[in-house]
């Protein structure tokens, strides 16, 4: 192995605390705040660092932390581990279905090695990429993640270091990529110990977690290798596909070339050295294409990004929600902008956000570009009760949904348990050992529910659950027995037969905007979208409809939703689809089967 290194350049002496055997190892200092033990420290040995003859803390770079944010590191050695996945070729994510999961309520075990187990689920629904919400090693047993310390460690009771590389090498060997979610505009409150090793962090901007990461203040090289080599570690030693950037927009960057820049090229030349597709995935705030335009065109590089206004729209029109960051959605007008011009705020006002916002993008950027969803775990984790869009949508409009998700041109992901209508909520929960930061955690939380319009407290309204509470965190853990149940089932056929065609039909794979056209009747409630070969027809009303389409009845049915004990017809004048429900047709004779309700 490597020897220990460590860059702490605010300190005068650094030594190594090794607790199995009480020792403490003096290291050497070398130029430019860096340090170094002289001999390699063997796989599995427990280490941690004190600082100026202080108390031991983690190694910023720890691989392990099996005792938790606040215990000693461990060494981990990653070439240990056996793969069988030498003939992987890679998935690129433009175009692919990904698949959200939170590691810890995926399965009632919560662990790596379980969410093995329901793989083949996955793979049978047609999923080509899993996307892991952060397994980096955050306080106490469960959580979302996003408040993680140890950037380098997996977090131990997911089952730690090799339990994720178990899961890729499973999920390799049944055609599945896997993204990783990676949080580097801040870390936790809980276990953070970088700022007594050097200046991790600048008040020359500010995020809504406090101080940014130091990106552009003096000794900012330092960290930003920081970042890059995690990156780089992830891809390269656990060989994983994918990594998804939380929230990129607070990721404050004045230099000449911004940190994203910097990772795309990075991971651009790990990709040549591997020999397999590696891509980045933004989660931006920005609504501007220059997040995907190559470096060499003056953007950022990045392989696509997360849109969240085709959400709001699909949600907001569905479900009548305008509250909030909803305001400007909630009609079909507005449905129809978001599909044909990927974001709703490309220039203009934003009434939540008080300001003109985003920028339009070009015809010829593809679609596939985007990342788009009916849900994810912000959209639903962030809400009161937790509820997904099943607690006040039937599943007629279930299927609307998704297939005004997985038959357009983008990139489309679900979050786990919506491609059966899972009735279990998705909460917050955290698991703070510190009574502070857990009345803060408490309190913030009914503040933001007050801010976007949802209402708490007692006496008929609200109550928003304990996120400190164990309940809390199980009442999160999916359902496995809800997909053998009835609409259940017929929904989850439903959107295997999506995916199928997705693959299929090269129309509907298509990430070719300008090949879409889409129109609509508002006032009755029906959406005729065109995708080359294929049209899709959406009636959204509570009435059976009949949608204008000439000669409907020499297309080929490809697939439709319908209540039970409806009939979805084809007739010269049109398509005649009952409430709730969706067809899709083809012109081309592509048809390889009928999904219809009994």
């Amino acid at each position: 192995m490597e020897r220990l290194t460590v860059w702490a350049p605010l300190v005068g002496r650094v030594e190594v605390d090794l607790p199995e055997t009480g020792q403490r190892l003096a290291i050497d200092a070398l130029p430019d705040g860096w340090w170094q033990l002289a001999s390699p420290l063997p796989h599995g040995t427990d280490y941690a660092f004190c600082l100026d003859g202080a108390d031991p803390v983690p190694d910023p770079r720890s691989p392990w932390q099996p005792e938790g944010v606040h215990g000693a590191s461990r060494r981990f050695d990653t070439s240990l581990f056996e793969w069988s996945d030498a003939r992987w070729p890679g998935v690129d994510v433009l175009g692919a279905v990904l698949y959200e999961l939170h590691v810890g309520t995926f399965t009632p075990t919560g662990t790596l090695d379980s969410a093995i187990e329901r793989l083949d689920h996955l793979a049978d629904l047609g999923v080509e990429l899993v996307q892991l919400m952060p397994v980096t090693a955050f306080p106490g047993r469960y959580g979302w993640g996003y408040d993680g310390v140890d950037l380098y460690a997996v977090h131990e009771p997911y089952g730690g270091p090799e339990a994720l590389q178990r899961f890729v090498d499973a999920a390799h060997g049944r055609g599945l990529g896997v993204s990783l979610d990676v949080v580097y505009n801040h870390l936790g409150p809980s276990g953070n110990y970088l700022g007594r090793f050097g200046p991790y962090f600048t008040d020359r901007h500010h995020t809504p977690w406090g101080e940014a990461v130091n990106l552009d203040a003096p000794d900012a090289r330092p960290v930003r290798d920081f970042i890059i080599d995690n990156a780089l570690r992830w891809l390269r030693d656990f060989h994983l596909d994918a990594l998804r950037l939380d929230a990129v927009h607070a990721l404050v960057d004045g230099s000449e070339v911004h940190l994203l820049a910097e990772l795309s090229t990075a991971v651009e030349h790990l990709s040549a050295d591997l020999g397999r597709p590696l891509s980045l995935i933004a989660e931006s705030d920005l609504n501007d294409v220059a997040m995907v335009t190559p470096i060499a065109e003056g953007g950022l590089g990045m392989t696509a990004q997360w849109d969240d206004d085709v959400h709001h729209a699909i949600h907001s029109f569905l479900t009548g929600e305008q509250q909030g960051y909803y305001a400007d959605f909630c009609s079909m007008d507005v449905l129809h902008r978001a599909l044909s011009r990927v974001f709703v705020h490309d220039g203009g006002y934003s009434t939540f956000r008080g300001r003109d916002w985003g920028a339009p993008v070009p015809d010829d950027v593809s679609g596939h570009r985007f990342v788009v969803f009916a849900s994810n775990h912000d959209q639903v984790g962030n809400r009161a009760l937790g509820d997904r869009p099943s607690r006040v949508l039937d599943t007629g409009q279930l299927a609307i949904s998704a297939a005004l998700v997985l038959t357009g041109p983008f990139t489309p992901m679900l979050f786990m348990g919506e491609e059966w209508g899972a009735c279990t909520p998705w909460l917050f929960f955290t698991d703070h050992s510190e009574p502070e930061l857990a009345k803060a955690i408490r309190e913030g939380r009914r503040r933001e529910f007050a801010d976007h319009g949802w209402e708490v407290g007692s006496q008929g309204r609200v109550e928003v659950p304990d996120p400190q509470s164990v309940l809390t965190a199980r009442r999160s853990i999916l359902d496995w027995t809800e997909p053998q149940i009835g609409e259940h089932g017929r929904l989850l056929e439903f959107y295997r037969r999506l995916i199928e065609l997705r693959r299929s039909v090269p129309d509907l794979g298509s990430g070719d905007r300008r090949a879409m056209t889409v129109q609509y009747h508002a006032d009755l409630g029906w959406m005729l979208i065109r995708r080359g070969s294929v049209r899709i027809v959406l009636n959204t009303s509570d009435e059976d409809l009949l949608v204008p389409l000439p000669g409907a009845d020499s297309l080929r049915p490809l697939a439709s939703w319908a209540p039970f004990h409806a009939r979805t017809d084809l007739t010269f004048a049109g398509v005649r689809v009952p409430r709730h429900g969706v067809v899709l047709v083809d012109d081309r004779g592509k048809s390889t089967g009928y999904v219809s309700g009994p």
